[in-house]
C-alpha cells in the first residue's frame, strides 16, 4: 500500500491533486492531504509527529511561504529562512522514516536572471536569480541539490517539478499574498461588487507587456500525480504549457474582464515595478513523455477559476 502524505494540501495545488485523485483512484494508495493547521513544518519536532501519525510512504512535498511580487522584495530574508526550515525538515524526516519517493514543488521563478530563452531543466543554478525574489528562489534551488545529496549517499528517489505559474480555484487571493491572476480577480471582484459600471477604472500595475506562462491547477495536479507514479529520476522536471501559451500580463486583464463581463475601463501604471519581462521555458522534456498531453485552454480556464471564485467567495483566501 502506498501511503502519499500531500504537504500543503489544503492550498490551490494541493486541491487540484485532491479533484484530480477522485477521479482517477487506483486500488493501493492511500492519499492523505495536510496543511499549517496539521504541523508547523518549519519545526522539526512538530514535522518527525506528522510523520509518525501518518507513516507515508511517499511525499508530495507542496506547502511553502509564497507570494506575490511586492511581497518577496520586502521580505525575502523571510522567504529564505523558512522556506530552508521548512524543506529541510520535510527531506530529512522523510529519509529518516524511510519515504520511498518525494516529489517536491519548485517554481520557474527560480531560474537566473540574466540567462538565455527558453530555460529548460540543466540551468537552474546558472547564475543568481531575479533580485526581487532571491531569498524564495535560493530556498527552492536548495531542494534540488539535497534531492542529489540524498540520492548519491542514500540511494533515495527524491526529486522536483518546476511549474510555471499556476493558477485556479482555492488560489490565494490575498492582497499581500496573491501571484498576479489571484491578485487581479480579487481587485476586479472588489469593483465590481457595488456595482458593474462603465464608470469603473480597473488599475493594472506595472505596463502589462511582460510575458508569461500560466498552468491551470488541473493540468499541473494531473501532470504531479504523473511525477509521483511514474518519474523516476532525482533530474528535476519542468511541468509548463508550451511556449506558443505565453500570454502577456495586459492578455491576462483582458481575458479577466471578458470572464468578468467588466464594463468600465484598463489602465496600467507604469510607475509600478514589471519585475522580470520573461521567463519562458521549455517543456520538451515533458514532451518527450507525454507528448499527447493537452493542456486547458487558458480563456476557459480563467472562466472556470472566475466562476469558482464567484461562487466561493465567502470561503476563498481573501
Amino acid at each position: 500500500m502506498k501511503v502519499i502524505l500531500v504537504t500543503g494540501g489544503s492550498g490551490l495545488v494541493g486541491r487540484g491533486i485532491q479533484s484530480a485523485v477522485e477521479l482517477d483512484k487506483r486500488d493501493g494508495e492511500k492519499w492523505i492531504f495536510v496543511g499549517s493547521k496539521d504541523a508547523d513544518l518549519c519545526d522539526k519536532e512538530s514535522t518527525r509527529r506528522l510523520f509518525e501519525q501518518h507513516k507515508p510512504t511517499h511525499v508530495v512535498h507542496l506547502a511553502a511561504m509564497v507570494g506575490g511580487l511586492f511581497h518577496n522584495m520586502s521580505h525575502n530574508l523571510d522567504f529564505l529562512r523558512n522556506n530552508i526550515q521548512m524543506n529541510d525538515n520535510v527531506l530529512h524526516t522523510a529519509h529518516e522514516h524511510n519515504v520511498v519517493k518525494v516529489v517536491s514543488c519548485l517554481s520557474t521563478c527560480i531560474f537566473p536572471d540574466k540567462t538565455v530563452y527558453p530555460i529548460d531543466e540543466t540551468m537552474v543554478h546558472n547564475g543568481p536569480p531575479h533580485p526581487s525574489n532571491y531569498g524564495y528562489s535560493y530556498a527552492k534551488r536548495l531542494i534540488d541539490i539535497a534531492n542529489r545529496a540524498y540520492h548519491d549517499q542514500h540511494g533515495r528517489m527524491y526529486t522536483s517539478v518546476i511549474p510555471c505559474n499556476v493558477f485556479g480555484p482555492h488560489d490565494n487571493f490575498h492582497p499581500s499574498a496573491s501571484h498576479v491572476i489571484p491578485g487581479l480577480m480579487r481587485r476586479l471582484y472588489d469593483l465590481c461588487k457595488d456595482g458593474n459600471t462603465e464608470d469603473k477604472v480597473f488599475t493594472v500595475l506595472g505596463s502589462g507587456k511582460p510575458l508569461r506562462q500560466f498552468i491551470y491547477s488541473e493540468d499541473l495536479a494531473a501532470l504531479t500525480i504523473w511525477v509521483l507514479r511514474e518519474y523516476d529520476s532525482v533530474e528535476p522536471i519542468i511541468l509548463s504549457v508550451d511556449e506558443a501559451q505565453e500570454q502577456s500580463i495586459a492578455q491576462v486583464a483582458e481575458t479577466l474582464v471578458r470572464a468578468f463581463n467588466f464594463k468600465g475601463k484598463v489602465v496600467y501604471d507604469t510607475s509600478a515595478a514589471d519585475g522580470q519581462y520573461k521567463k519562458t521555458a521549455s517543456n520538451a522534456k515533458l514532451r518527450r513523455y507525454l507528448p499527447d498531453f493537452q493542456f486547458t485552454p487558458f480563456e476557459r480556464a480563467i472562466k472556470e477559476t472566475v466562476d469558482w471564485y464567484l461562487k466561493n467567495y465567502d470561503r476563498a483566501r481573501n
